[in-house]
């Protein structure tokens, strides 16, 4: 049982991934330009995962791969998440993850 949990994390956690990869540039312009839009869009999804049946930890760990995504590979366009982006640097795993499951809460 615990070993099947683990295949459906992993394979969600890798669909967050490649949806953020494949997101075209201006739908991911689109999404960060307003920090309002970010929260829309995050609680959108986060709606869809517990309609799947995630559980909260297994919507924080998708969060914070998608935290992982932007830290690396997007620039803050505004105040909010450039705080996000700072608070992200400096944490270690378990506050990323801590983080994760606040934004997580913060859209539900």
């Amino acid at each position: 049982m615990e070993h099947n949990m683990t295949n459906q994390n992993s394979r969600v956690e890798n669909k967050v991934e490649d949806r953020m990869e494949n997101l075209s540039e201006n739908k991911k312009e689109e999404i960060l330009q307003n920090f309002d839009e970010f929260k829309s869009y995050l609680g959108d999804k986060v709606s869809k995962a517990e309609k799947l049946g995630l559980n909260e930890e297994q919507l924080a760990k998708s969060a914070q791969k998608v935290g992982d995504y932007l830290a690396k590979h997007e620039e803050p366009k505004n105040r909010e998440e450039k705080l996000l982006q700072e608070l992200w640097k400096v944490g270690n795993e378990e506050e990323k993850h801590m983080l994760s499951h606040m934004l997580v809460k913060l859209v539900s």
